[in-house]
């Protein structure tokens, strides 16, 4: 083989080395797009379910910001309603009190309501010795109407078992109610009445215009709030 085979021979083993090299290159390349493509489809996949997740979580916390702003304003809704109930209420018990005040004015009319609460209380308790507790402004009156309640009591007591059965009754001198109200709520009062004691005190029986009121009052609650908040 002469010098001129042998350089062609060369050229061509050159040239089919440098086509190789570029296929091989050509080939990388294309590898390389591929992996970036996917590389790339796979961080924008996972940018939208961040994007989606985050979305979702928004969502939800707006939902669950929306239902307790929800629950919220039903639940003062409810408290002024019921606050503003309470205050009605509230002013028809004061209307109440001042009514009864105003009626128990008559001495007469206080006088025949004070005797029957007495007896009340004596057939409530059915003892042989009571002490009768009232307000200092009221001890002459109720000391006027226990004879009366006493003969009552035991007419009552006789007309219905037969039995004859007296009582003595007195005015607890040592302990007395509050007095009638002064217009300031912090100070406590009594409306008037009688609490009936028994026992040195260790029974008794509440028959005040304020508890008979407050037991009215509970009693028609039902009807009132169907009458005012129907």
């Amino acid at each position: 083989m002469d010098a001129k085979d042998a350089q062609a021979q060369m050229l061509q083993m050159t040239q089919f080395i440098l086509n190789e090299a570029r296929d091989k290159a050509q080939d990388i390349e294309t590898k390389a797009l591929q992996d970036e493509s996917i590389e790339r489809l796979k961080i924008v996949n996972s940018m939208k379910e961040k994007i989606q997740q985050d979305y979702a979580r928004k969502t939800k916390q707006i939902e669950t910001q929306a239902a307790i702003e929800r629950s919220t304003a039903i639940n003062r809704s409810r408290l002024e309603k019921i606050k503003s109930r309470q205050e009605m209420l509230g002013q028809l018990q004061e209307a109440s009190q001042k009514e009864l005040a105003k009626r128990l004015e008559d001495k007469a009319k206080q006088k025949q309501f004070i005797t029957q609460l007495i007896v009340q209380g004596l057939l409530m308790l059915l003892e042989d010795s009571v002490e009768v507790r009232c307000r200092k402004c009221d001890e002459a009156l109720v000391a006027e109407c226990i004879g009366d309640a006493v003969k009552e009591y035991s007419k009552v007591i006789k007309d219905s078992t037969g039995a004859s059965k007296n009582c003595k009754v007195t005015v607890d001198q040592k302990v007395q109610l509050p007095p009638a109200p002064s217009g300031d709520a912090s100070t406590p009062s009594c409306l008037g009445g009688v609490v009936l004691a028994c026992q040195k005190g260790a029974i008794t029986i509440d028959n005040t215009v304020d508890s008979r009121l407050q037991l009215v009052m509970e009693q028609a609650k039902p009807t009132i709030r169907k009458l005012l908040f129907n």
